[in-house]
């Protein structure tokens, strides 16, 4: 067996075509641990008629922005370079959540290795049993079906890790370095919403946001900033305040200059390049903004990798 280490990035995923938009919406909807749709027996029915409801309109969402996610992509550039700065003694790979490559082929391809032991990474930031708990959740079922003994350590969250706070530093100090100035300026950081029963219920999710972007604007004295929630679907009750209304508030209030900030997301995908890039943008366009920009994804930024190198071997 190889004395190496597996390190498995564990990401939400993203339709790689057009035709991979219904599919990826139907495994996304059956899962459980985001939403519940009546008894478990009848959701993956329930499932079924959503995704091929909303596969046409999310469909035009992506034509926009080249007919695919780009999340596979990025996750596998982002697995190479941890790869480069981890050195011999690892190898990466991906699993994606609700598309490909799935959790069970990657652990396939590290039995195939001759590896046992794995660091679970989760890229989500701030932990919520709806993103890294499903990812984990998944992880542990296919374990159970993989017939094979790895020695498994998890990397759950990382929302106040130095290198973390310092990469978001770097790509918000860019950005800033496009306005005049930074007293007229507004900063917006956008993450991603959840339903507020998971939060009444215990969910860590909004303090670890709360807490990022404390530690960020420490870095910031003087600037002007706000939080709020974006990607919100269905009749239940958001975290508020939801980035539209956000964006509607501040452009009432006389706001020329904003700087969107997306939160929650480590790599581009539909959130940032079209609901904040064309979507947001030409909604506070019209509102009156004029100057209308976004810090850019940390992507395969060198900081945030040396934050997920320096994750992984301190789980061992």
């Amino acid at each position: 067996m190889s004395e190496k280490t597996a390190v498995l990035l564990l990401q939400m995923g993203g339709p790689d075509s057009l035709d991979a938009i219904e599919p990826f919406l139907f495994n996304l909807f059956s899962d459980r641990d985001i939403i519940r749709i009546g008894p478990a027996f009848l959701q993956p029915l329930i499932a079924r008629f959503i995704s091929r409801r909303r596969s046409r309109k999310v469909a035009e969402y992506y034509k926009q922005i080249g007919g695919k996610s780009p999340i596979r992509e990025i996750t596998e550039q982002q697995a190479s370079e941890l790869e480069k700065v981890l050195g011999d003694g690892y190898r990466c790979f991906v699993a994606m959540r609700y598309w490909k490559p799935d959790t069970i082929g990657a652990l396939a391809a590290i039995k195939t290795a001759g590896i046992k032991r794995i660091v679970a990474l989760s890229l989500y930031p701030h932990y919520s049993r709806a993103t890294s708990g499903s990812s984990f959740n998944e992880l542990e079922r296919a374990l159970s079906l993989a017939k094979s003994a790895f020695d498994l350590k998890y990397v759950r969250q990382f929302y106040g890790h130095p290198f973390y706070i310092d990469a978001l530093a770097e790509n918000i100090e860019k950005g800033l370095a496009e306005f005049s100035g930074r007293n007229t300026l507004q900063l917006l950081f956008s993450a991603h919403s959840l339903p507020q029963s998971f939060i009444d219920s215990g969910d860590p999710y909004l303090d670890h946001i709360r807490e990022t972007v404390r530690l960020v604007m420490e870095r910031f004295e003087g600037v002007s900033y706000h939080l709020a929630f974006q990607s919100r679907a269905g009749p239940v009750k958001w975290l508020e305040p939801s980035t539209e209304e956000k964006i509607k508030e501040l452009a009432e209030s006389g706001c020329k200059q904003l700087l969107m900030v997306p939160l929650s997301f480590v790599s581009d995908h539909i959130e940032t390049l079209y609901e904040i890039d064309i979507q947001y943008r030409d909604e506070a366009v019209k509102m009156g903004i004029q100057e209308f920009r976004r810090s850019e994804s940390l992507n395969i930024s060198p900081r945030f990798i040396a934050c997920l190198a320096d994750q992984v071997r301190s789980a061992g």
